[in-house]
């Protein structure tokens, strides 16, 4: 991890032991494996943290990209509907605006089963 060889390893060992001593040697090793240990475990805490965040953070652009997929396929179908609207080609629905206007193929009414051929309501 930080590339220290042994060599170099014991060296700052034996510096420690002359700065030290032999009396306080121990409980300055007890002590620094005390705080590696604590360093270690926050890290790993910050580390599944994180990873736990990013985790959410692809769950929610997920979602939004469904979302932004199903507008686009929306927006797809209701432009596709208005180019055979203007182009004029049929659509499997019929055309409620050609069936108004044309009295052949519209509904017979009250009146048509009264035998009245005209298929116009009366005004109100």
């Amino acid at each position: 991890m930080f590339d220290i060889s042994f060599s170099e390893l014991a060296l700052i060992c034996v510096i420690a032991l002359l700065v030290l001593g032999p009396e306080r040697m121990p409980n300055a090793l007890r002590t620094l494996g005390l705080w590696i240990g604590r360093a270690s475990r926050t890290f790993t805490t910050m580390r599944a943290e994180i990873e736990r965040e990013i985790g959410m953070d692809e769950v929610r652009r997920q979602l939004h990209n469904e979302a932004v997929m199903d507008q686009l396929k929306r927006l797809e179908r209701d432009v596709k509907g208005e180019k055979q609207e203007t182009t004029g080609t049929p659509s499997t629905a019929p055309d409620t605006a050609a069936v108004q206007s044309n009295p052949e193929h519209a509904a017979p009414t009250a009146h048509a089963a009264n035998g009245d051929t005209n298929n116009v309501l009366p005004p109100r």
